[in-house]
Parts: structure tokens; sequence; C-alpha cells
């Protein structure tokens, strides 16, 4: 079988679930404090706009070498390409 290339505009937990980079970044927000974790719908929202951006490179934000699920799960988070982008 030929191996696909990583997906360009996928998330980590769209491309597969037992993946490692995953796994770490769910370990990384099961040890902060939840009053450092933005909502679940502000989440949602910050990674609809990663979804739609073209630094967006398997899971990966081209321009900081971020997890955009990680950066997006952070209260404080924010987008490195229009630093405005996730408080609209």
């Amino acid at each position: 079988m030929i191996p696909l290339p990583p997906c360009k505009k996928c998330l980590l937990r769209e491309m597969a679930e037992g993946t490692d980079a995953l796994l770490e970044v769910k370990k990384a927000l099961q040890r902060l404090p939840e009053k450092d974790l933005a909502p679940e719908e502000v989440r949602e929202r910050r990674l609809a706009c990663c979804r739609g951006c073209e630094s967006l490179s398997a899971g990966t934000c081209l321009l900081c070498g971020c997890y955009v699920e990680l950066r997006a799960a952070l209260r404080q988070g924010g987008c490195p390409h229009v630093p405005d982008l996730w408080d609209r």
C-alpha cells in the first residue's frame, strides 16, 4: 500500500485517533488547570478559522509550529496569522 501524504487541511483529531501528536496534545490539556482553558464552543470556533487557513498543514500551524488544537484550547490563545481573528 502506498502511504498517503499528510492532509493539508486536517486537524490532528481528523487524521488518526491514535497518532502520537494527538495523544501528546490531549495529555498536555489534561495537565492544565480548567481556568487556563477556553470553553469548548470557543475552541471549535477557533479551529474552524484554522481549518480555512492556508498556513494549516496536518494539524500544525506553519507560522508558529504549534498544534492548532493545543493553541485553540488555551484561554489566552491567539492566531499568529491574524492576531484578532479568534476574537471576532
